[in-house]
């Protein structure tokens, strides 16, 4: 494994008319020096502390004069050495729009020396591999487009595309093991010279180029033209796989001074927005203790993952130009190269075994042994054992585990396949007889029946315990609620009590035009909300669950829990302090916003005054009022500010407070609950269960009184001002044979259930008897 820093190169490009002041010096130890002089502009005023010179430091510095050849061999050609001896490589252009980065890694088109670094690599890669007969050398070559953060494949030879839309789209995919992969990228094999350069150039003619204001042909999209090289020695097994990526990045450009608009405009958003990213990432790299590295933002990141921080020996070739009007593009440039040079790549040797040899290596070593042990055990053995083979082999089990002595032995030989099936045969006897010894006879007909009945009756007593774990359950919160039922019913009796009295005297009441009195409703509706706790807890499903039991009990004992006001009384405070500090909150955003406001005008006010005394030649001694007065609202505003915030910090400390209260109160209340309920499932489990005929007759009393009640009350509630007449004995004796009865109702099909509904018809049946209406 090989540690080292990014290497970093700038590049000149030749300057206009109106170069501005710079210097490039190769001769300092450690590498060159770039550096810019901007001079000072007058009209910035005479208070300009703006830095006039800037210094960066390169591995080297190529000045305007520097020929291809010359950044090829110093650039280019370590890092193709290095990707023949198995190390990952990557080489990328970085500057801003027209300052040469296409020309250095692609070249020019005018001459045979303006060939670039691709050009000259491929050149050089072929040339080692002619004069190299001692390895074996296959290549591949693919080339990616990403244009506004899509992937195109320029190679792909299935189609012939007049537009980059037509061309494949490529996208990414990864491994639980982080590995990035390009889905739809084909990889096209390269033999010679020739035919690299030929998909270089197919390549290039489907690339998106425009002109710009800044460039006639800009290139509008990152290229990553891959190299893949396989490396081996004829009749190893070891082979050395690397990859040597040439990137040519898309410039930036800034859109205010190019003045573009429409889909040149949307394309300099993209590459503006990823060469972002691609800076987040040189930043979080450069960064010490950094855990997210935030490659996922674009696609050029995710690609380039490997050559930035990864296994990669990468260089950077920023390119400047020295306009006077791109001067500031320019350090930018170098300044985004000095953060690049802080990240540090681990590159190691891609070495791997080929599948393929070592498989038919194994193989042969295989076969070999077989022949071995053929010769020293003096048979020939197969994979797999034959029929007699098998029968010799359970005979011998089953003489095993009919010999009682503990010191018997299972003599196999020293065959591993006998030994499995050895095994294989004890683990389908033991997993047959878990119940019985080993050592016992399985093989008769008797002892497979007597087996089968103990499995049978294992089985058959853990659902006969399982349901009488059910059934313990259901007593218990039955038992829980007939107690609680108990209770309402004393309630109800005494309403139905009060309702009777009011029933009677029906004749006055159909005489009278008058509305029932406050007292009549509130009985009737007592009564009918009683009848309607007392069925929903008689109706109500039972099974082996207590959840809805638990629930309804937990309500009324809370509602009789003695500390039921404190939890509303905190519950009420609590809500009236979120209420105060959400207002204080408010107030404090608008007392910074305010104090914010008026500074940027007290910085206003002072621009003013120093304009002002420019103009007029002398400065200004006399103190301003306008900026007394901004001066001291800004202290009585932080004078508010302090005295809220700190009235907010009291209040959040008596929140937490409530809410500890709160928190304890409601932890007690759900103790003491539990307590209660665990006492009363004990005392009704030491108490003798009643009869099911006796406690049929307690509820069918108790429907009888509840249904008496809530025919009353409903009739009550039903009556209206306007409409006090009570119903004729005819319309009665017609109701009451229109009734329900046994015969026309669908049963459940539950026991309890049914037996319920039973007896609410019965006792409807007798209250109807009793009141002469029932049908002859």
């Amino acid at each position: 494994m090989v540690k080292q820093t990014i290497q970093i190169f700038a590049r000149v490009k030749p300057a206009g008319k109106a170069p501005a002041v710079y210097s490039a010096d190769n001769e300092e130890q450690g590498g060159g020096r770039l550096e810019f002089v901007v001079p000072r502009d007058l009209a910035d005023g005479f208070v300009n502390n703006k830095r006039e010179s800037y210094r960066f430091r390169f591995q080297k510095v190529f000045d305007q004069t520097a020929k291809q050849d010359d950044i090829f061999k110093m650039i280019a050609k370590p890092v193709a050495d290095n990707v023949l001896a198995g190390y990952n490589g990557t080489i990328f252009a970085y500057g801003q729009t027209g300052s040469g980065k296409t020309f250095t890694i692609t070249g020019g088109a005018e001459s045979y020396s303006d060939r670039g670094i691709i050009p000259r690599t491929l050149s050089y890669l072929y040339q080692h591999f002619s004069q190299d007969s001692s390895k074996v050398y296959t290549t591949h070559i693919s080339y990616l487009e990403i244009y506004n953060e899509v992937g195109y494949d320029l190679l792909d030879p299935r189609h012939e595309a007049s537009n980059l839309e037509d061309l494949p789209k490529v996208t990414i995919m990864e491994d639980p093991d982080q590995n990035i992969h390009l889905k739809n990228l084909s990889l096209q094999a390269s033999a010679n010279e020739e035919e690299a350069l030929n998909l270089l150039f197919l390549g290039d003619t489907n690339r998106m180029i425009a002109e710009t204001p800044m460039n006639q042909a800009s290139t509008r999209s990152h290229c990553i033209f891959t190299v893949h090289l396989c490396v081996r020695e004829p009749g190893s097994a070891t082979v050395c796989r690397s990859k040597l990526h040439l990137v040519d990045l898309a410039g930036s450009e800034r859109v205010g001074k190019t003045g573009v608009g429409g889909q040149i405009l949307t394309e300099a958003k993209y590459i503006n927005l990823s060469l972002h990213y691609l800076e987040q990432v040189i930043t979080a790299l450069s960064e010490k203790n950094r855990s997210h590295i935030p490659y996922r933002n674009s696609m050029m990141t995710s690609v380039l993952r490997d050559s930035l921080g990864g296994n990669c020996m990468t260089t950077m070739i920023a390119t400047v130009s020295v306009d006077k009007r791109n001067i500031d593009e320019s350090i930018s440039t170098c300044r985004f190269a000095q953060r690049v040079a802080l990240i540090k790549n681990e590159a190691l040797l891609n070495e791997e075994l080929d599948p393929a040899l070592l498989i038919a290596r194994l193989k042969k070593e295989i076969q070999s042994l077989k022949a071995e042990l053929a010769m020293v055990t003096g048979e020939q053995r197969s994979d797999e054992l034959t029929a007699e083979e098998i029968q010799r082999l359970e005979e011998q089990v089953k003489v095993f585990l009919d010999d009682h002595d503990l010191d018997g032995t299972l003599d196999l030989g020293p065959d591993m396949r006998k030994i499995h099936y050895c095994f294989s045969l004890l683990k389908a006897r033991v997993q047959e007889k878990p119940s019985l010894q080993i050592g016992t006879d399985t093989s008769s007909p008797l002892s497979l029946s007597d087996r089968h009945d103990r499995q049978t009756s294992a089985e058959e007593l853990l659902k006969l315990k399982d349901m009488l774990t059910q059934r313990d359950n259901e007593i218990i919160s039955s038992g829980i609620l007939v107690s609680m039922l108990k209770k309402e019913k004393k309630k109800v009796q005494e309403a139905s009590a009060q309702i009777a009295n009011f029933s009677s005297r029906d004749t006055a009441f159909s005489n009278s035009s008058s509305s029932s009195t406050p007292a009549e409703k509130r009985l009737t509706g007592e009564a009918s909300e009683s009848f309607t706790q007392t069925q929903h807890l008689k109706t109500r499903p039972r099974g082996p669950e207590l959840s809805m039991g638990r629930q309804e009990a937990f309500e009324i004992f809370r509602r009789d829990h003695e500390d039921r006001l404190s939890i509303d009384d905190n519950k009420a405070i609590l809500k009236q302090r979120f209420a105060e500090a959400k207002a204080l909150g408010e107030q404090v955003n608008q007392a910074r916003n305010r104090v914010n406001e008026l500074k940027k005008q007290l910085e206003v006010r002072r621009m003013q005054i120093a304009a002002e005394g420019v103009v007029k030649d002398q400065p200004n001694s006399e103190s301003d009022p306008l900026e007394e007065r901004l001066r001291s609202q800004i202290e009585e505003e932080k004078k508010s500010y302090k005295s809220t915030f700190g009235r907010l910090k009291g209040l959040k400390t008596e929140i937490e407070h409530l809410q500890h209260l709160l928190q304890k109160s409601k932890i007690r209340l759900q103790r003491d609950f539990q307590d209660w309920w665990t006492q009363e499932a004990s005392r009704l489990q030491d108490q003798k269960p009643e009869s099911a005929e006796v406690r049929q007759s307690q509820e069918s009393s108790l429907f009888t009184s509840s249904s008496s009640s809530y025919d009353r009350a409903i009739n009550t509630q039903e009556r209206k001002p306007s409409d006090v007449t009570a119903p004729s004995p005819r319309e009665l004796r017609a109701l009451s044979s229109s009734g329900l009865n046994s015969t026309s109702i669908p049963m459940t099909g539950d026991q309890q259930t049914d037996a319920d509904i039973l007896a609410f018809i019965k006792a409807r049946q007798s209250l109807l008897t009793r009141s002469g209406l029932a049908p002859k």
